[in-house]
């Protein structure tokens, strides 16, 4: 049997799918979660060996529930279901270390699929997310952020707004957003959060 945790915090979509999982004879759900705080709780207490997550979600998102989870347990697997194919949502899951991510539209025989796959260590990529991926290692390496990138990311990760950060760097507002711009086009992102999050997976703060 697998065993699975399910995190949503729709109460209908996430009983939706606890029912879908509970009619395939080799999947048991052991636990389920509203939140990203619970889902960590549940992961860490019932160690299942596939959590299904929603990505989107209060007091912690899947990435980072992920995140939590696996450096606490690497061996458990993390297969995303969400409506999200952005590539700063991909980015975020993948490198978090899930190894599935499905859209919610896909039909029950792929999600099962799916689940089967990540639990024997294989990666389960909806389509779209598979075809990001495959653009983005192959696209060219984007160019280095320079030093004054890399001082307005730092204030970023402190949390400064824009003008704070225009301040603090003796630079107006306006050239604050033209160095965002610069620094999302580099790393590939879409947000502050995420260009934080990316510039400390690769050691850049």
């Amino acid at each position: 049997m697998i065993r699975v945790v399910v995190a949503d915090d729709h109460p209908v979509v996430r009983g939706g799918l606890v029912a879908l999982l509970r009619e395939a004879p080799d999947l048991e759900v052991v636990g389920e979660a509203a939140d990203g705080e619970a889902l960590v709780e549940a992961a860490l207490r019932l160690a299942p060996d596939v959590v299904l997550t929603d990505l989107r979600m209060p007091r912690a998102g899947g990435a980072e529930a992920t995140r939590r989870i696996l450096a606490a347990l690497p061996s458990i697997r993390v297969l995303v279901l969400t409506t999200y194919d952005t590539d700063a949502d991909i980015l975020a899951a993948t490198e978090a270390g899930a190894t599935g991510y499905l859209l919610k539209a896909a039909p029950p025989l792929e999600i099962y699929a799916a689940v089967r796959a990540v639990a024997r260590g294989e990666r389960a990529m909806a389509p779209s997310v598979a075809r990001a991926l495959a653009e983005r290692a192959a696209a060219p390496s984007k160019a280095a952020l320079s030093a004054r990138e890399l001082e307005v990311l730092a204030r970023m990760r402190a949390g400064e707004t824009n003008a704070a950060i225009g301040r603090a760097l003796h630079i107006g507002e306006a050239t604050v957003k033209t160095h965002l711009q610069s620094i999302f086009a580099k790393l590939g992102v879409r947000d502050r959060t995420s260009a934080v999050a990316l510039a400390m997976e690769r050691g850049l703060l």
